[in-house]
């Protein structure tokens, strides 16, 4: 992405791209956001996780508690390729196991 693209400053995801672990990882972003935000980028991805393994809208909903406008918005993105598809292929790279993450 280019500094000037939407008047995006590239400054957070190159603070990003420095964080050493993912304890680190998730204090920063714990400073950065809020709670109420936090939860939604983390159920917003969890849906994605569930498009990408086939479950359907009723499931996901169960299983997240997202409503059906944001389960049809992540779809909508992944299947055009949002921003060129990078969260199917980073989902893809290391195939998150929802469930096994939540239970730990």
């Amino acid at each position: 992405m280019k500094a000037g693209k939407r008047g995006r400053s590239t400054a957070l995801y190159e603070t990003i791209l420095k964080l050493k672990d993912l304890d680190e990882c998730c204090r920063f972003f714990e400073d950065l956001c809020t709670p109420t935000e936090l939860r939604s980028m983390e159920q917003r991805f969890d849906v994605a996780v569930y498009l990408q393994q086939g479950l359907v809208y009723l499931d996901i909903l169960e299983k997240t508690g997202a409503s059906s406008a944001t389960i049809s918005r992540v779809r909508r993105a992944m299947l055009d390729n949002g921003a060129g598809g990078v969260m199917q292929e980073v989902i893809r790279r290391e195939a998150p196991r929802v469930d096994e993450e939540k239970e730990a």
